[in-house]
């Protein structure tokens, strides 16, 4: 178990190193890659949390994964909690790490970039806020992300890192304008308990309400729905 809790930890604090990192880099002044864009964020998603695969294996980095594979009977059910909250200390960790390192670039943002979009460096949140439809972007973009997981894992597992980071690119292009597609509790949850912590001056609110109940719970929604089918249609 310790082994399991220490990858789950590690791999989990690596994809947040690179998300979190690459967002500081695209929004906080001067740095060398302001103003990149969203493909150039997205992209290095993607391939991050392939390299944490590539390194840790069949990591989850995920709650939502976490329960959809205690469902399947792939991990057992005691181990929910446990990793959930490795995972969730893994991405608070690395962002206190990458607020580190960046720390000189967001003293130097305090008066020019938007509060918001510092808080936005942590969490996903949506430009429309309609938390019903946010809701119901995050159920199917998990449900979307997890069955494929899933799936790749039973009938591509030599291609498993490389697909799942695929996956992220494309499920970030297609699906994440809305909220910003976190379908994952650590990646989003994490970091904005780090933001909620750190330092940094000129805050925006951190919206724990929506944090809580979009980020938060609909990804586990879309994760049971997904276990089912794949069970049920691939029979995983």
């Amino acid at each position: 178990m310790f082994q399991n809790l220490t990858a789950e930890f590690l791999s989990t604090a690596l994809m947040i190193i690179f998300g979190v990192g690459v967002h500081c880099d695209e929004v906080l002044k001067n740095t060398k890659y302001r103003g990149s864009g969203h493909l150039f964020a997205i992209t290095t998603w993607a391939f991050g949390i392939t390299v944490a695969l590539l390194v840790f294996g069949g990591v989850c980095m995920n709650p939502a994964m976490v329960l959809a594979q205690c469902i399947l009977g792939m991990i057992p059910w005691s181990s929910f909690i446990p990793y959930t909250l490795a995972e969730l200390l893994g991405a608070f960790v690395a962002s206190i790490i990458v607020y580190l390192m960046y720390s000189d670039h967001f003293k130097a943002s305090e008066n020019e970039v938007d509060p918001i979009a510092v808080r936005n460096i942590f969490s996903t949140n949506p430009i429309i806020r309609n938390l019903p439809r946010n809701f119901f972007v995050e159920f199917f973009a998990t449900f979307v992300f997890i069955s494929s997981i899933l799936v790749i894992a039973t009938k591509h597992e030599d291609m498993l890192a490389i697909g799942v980071g695929l996956l992220v690119w494309s499920i970030g292009m297609a699906l994440g304008g809305p909220t910003g597609f976190a379908m994952n509790q650590a990646r989003d949850l994490g970091p904005r308990l780090a933001f909620q912590v750190l330092p940094i001056k000129n805050k925006a609110n951190n919206d724990w309400q929506y944090g809580l109940l979009i980020p938060g719970i609909a990804p586990f929604a879309g994760a049971a729905l997904a276990a089912l089918f794949v069970r049920f249609y691939f029979g995983v």
